[in-house]
């Protein structure tokens, strides 16, 4: 027999849209679990990715919907996360592969890319980070983990290293410390297969892949070789890096990858003595990129991400309640909800307008 308390409390959870999404939970199948006991009600949801940028305003949402129901004089809320594949995953494994690029060196893209694998590990997803940076690797250095060595597994596929939550490679990694790599394009492309293919990277929500500078072999092996989900542009305001930036943007236009967003590093800077902020490059010069291309966020210069980089800890978890780790976990939720509504959007069109509650 249906509890009428119950069917109130769903009814009620049908007026509550994910913000991103813009459709109900009950029809985006988000509510795990739904009961009534003694008057408090209480509800779990299931949300798309663990870095859910507003899940606080979820919460808010559902306890005001559920609180207006006749006879609920409490609502607990608590949530779970799985972040869904998409329809042909990246890899076996592997749900979504992100590339994190820029049209030049020097903007801190590999900074970016191990604090945002650092935060949407810390946000409790499975993540794998890939430092494609074949020339100039400096992943292994910021993970901490510069004189370990890959090995192999027993499949005899490559073993990734783990620190700070993330599964990682480097080609720091593979070769001695202040080898220069001389190779060609073709030994490039055969690097990049087998960073992805050989590798052992289990079962992960999200693959980072912090990609060289410009628009060069290892972007083009990259996008011919894997399926991936989106790519983030990272650049300073200034118009020097925007130009550049622009063409990594028309790059991954032409290679059909779609640009998640943008990061605009090094954006400000706010003394630490006097508390006044100074826009040594031109604050908010990422914007001139185009308004269909969203700005994930703002990250200050801070010494502090300079010396955890140099530490071995990434800024997000060594220091997280500066205004740049702030600034830069933000970052990687809002790029996890883009992945969220990216991923969902095909199965969205296919949703009828109302789904029946059983």
């Amino acid at each position: 027999m249906r509890d009428p308390a119950l069917d109130a409390v769903m009814e009620a959870l049908k007026t509550v849209n994910d913000p991103e999404l813009h459709r109900d939970l009950v029809s985006l199948g988000m509510i795990e679990r739904a009961e009534v006991s003694g008057g408090v009600a209480a509800v779990k949801v299931n949300l798309t990715t663990p870095a859910c940028p507003l899940k606080g305003k979820i919460e808010g949402d559902v306890r005001e919907a559920v609180m207006a129901v006749p006879g609920i004089t409490d609502v607990v809320v608590t949530f779970g996360a799985m972040v869904r594949a998409p329809s042909q995953p990246a890899l076996p494994g592997v749900k979504h592969v992100l590339l994190v690029g820029s049209g030049k060196g020097g903007v801190g893209k590999s900074s970016v890319a191990v604090n945002i694998a650092a935060a949407l590990a810390r946000d409790g997803a499975k993540v794998g980070l890939l430092d494609a940076d074949v020339y100039g690797p400096s992943v292994a250095h910021m993970m901490g983990q510069g004189a370990a060595k890959v090995t192999a597994n027993a499949e005899r596929k490559m073993q990734p290293i783990e620190a700070h939550g993330v599964r990682f490679i480097s080609m720091a990694n593979l070769s001695p410390a202040g080898q220069a790599l001389v190779w060609r394009g073709p030994m490039l492309h055969s690097a990049v297969q087998q960073f992805l293919k050989d590798a052992a990277w289990g079962d992960l929500d999200y693959l980072i892949v912090d990609l060289p500078p410009g628009t060069g072999d290892v972007q083009l092996s990259l996008t011919q070789t894997v399926q991936v989900t989106g790519a983030v542009i990272v650049t300073t305001p200034q118009d020097v890096a925007l130009i550049d930036a622009a063409r990594a943007i028309d790059m991954f236009r032409k290679a059909s990858v779609p640009v998640l967003g943008v990061v605009e590093n090094m954006s400000y800077f706010v003394a630490p003595d006097t508390g006044l902020t100074y826009d040594l490059f031109g604050r908010g010069g990422s914007r001139k990129l185009g308004a269909e291309h969203m700005l994930l966020g703002e990250v200050p210069i801070d010494m502090e991400v300079r010396k955890d980089s140099d530490a071995g800890v990434p800024a997000v978890l060594a220091h997280p309640d500066s205004v740049a780790a702030a600034a830069l976990t933000q970052i990687a939720r809002n790029l996890a909800g883009q992945v969220s509504v990216r991923s969902l959007a095909q199965s969205l069109a296919d949703l009828p307008d109302q789904l029946t509650v059983v």
